[in-house]
């Protein structure tokens, strides 16, 4: 059972004169991604990110938490140029991952989506088998060795923690498994192209208590290889899993700090409304 990382305090009290507005107040000495003064606009004129300016930790998983419609995915699907797929959206400012701004039009996002993995809310395997959901960015990638394949194929299927459960039915259809299966298949086929951050959008919000404490564990060992943002609606969740935690208010980031330090010791008004209920 993952164990929490913090727990919400439900005795201490604050003044307003106790509070910053904003509170970034965290410093990050080796960040494995950097968002610089970023803004995001869908159709051109919707401004749904406003000026964040946050560092993302190596190998930590970080929770983006807030109220809904605060633009938590929108700023998750920045990070591997999602919002590109669909016409008239347009970003402003940079992301630095390592040493390159991902954002910049000489990037392929091809390329960026193979460093930047994704897994959606909803488990969504494709219509093939088991084998071939794994297999699958690897052949984008222009991977025809099956030797080669098969090897990546068996480690992201034990990076997901699902091996011992099909190693003897690779070739059975993605739909035959259960919804808790699908959804670390999904992760496996995240994994199988070696990415360096996993985006998680609500990635538990589907599925029933057992598959989303797998789902939890398997996030506590993958943070060990690959750097983790994960989107929840769930402080409970947030406080199990993350080290770092990012408010988001109306496009704006209010708060990121140590989860710990967040939920116990929130540095904006704002915040501690949130985590007390009293805005949501």
């Amino acid at each position: 059972m993952v164990e929490p990382r913090s727990q919400l305090s439900k005795t201490q009290s604050y003044s307003e004169s106790t509070f910053s507005d904003p509170a970034i107040a965290t410093e990050i000495p080796n960040p494995k991604a950097e968002t610089s003064n970023l803004n995001f606009y869908y159709n051109g004129t919707a401004h749904a990110i406003k000026n964040v300016n946050f560092k993302i930790p190596e190998n930590q998983v970080t929770a983006l938490i807030g109220p809904s419609g605060c633009g938590k995915t929108t700023l998750l699907r920045c990070f591997n140029r999602m919002h590109d797929l669909y016409p008239g959206n347009r970003y402003e400012g940079e992301i630095w991952l390592d040493s390159v701004n991902i954002l910049s039009h000489r990037v392929d996002p091809i390329e960026v989506r193979m460093r930047v993995s994704m897994v959606f809310q909803k488990p969504n395997p494709f219509p093939k088998t088991i084998y071939e959901n794994v297999a699958y960015g690897l052949r984008v990638r222009g991977e025809k060795k099956s030797s080669i394949i098969d090897e990546k194929v068996e480690k992201a299927l034990q990076g997901a923690a699902l091996w011992e459960e099909v190693k003897d039915r690779l070739n059975d259809l993605a739909y035959n498994l259960s919804g808790g299966q699908q959804q670390r298949l999904c992760i496996a086929r995240a994994l199988s192209a070696d990415p360096e951050i996993v985006l998680f959008d609500e990635p538990t919000s589907a599925l029933d208590p057992i598959a989303t404490a797998s789902i939890e564990e398997l996030m506590s060992e993958l943070r060990k290889k690959v750097t983790i943002l994960i989107v929840t609606h769930s402080m409970q969740q947030a406080a199990r899993i993350s080290d770092y935690t990012a408010f988001m208010y109306l496009g704006e980031l209010m708060e990121f700090n140590e989860t710990e330090v967040m939920f116990n010791r929130p540095s904006n008004k704002r915040t501690q409304d949130y985590l007390g209920g009293r805005i949501g």
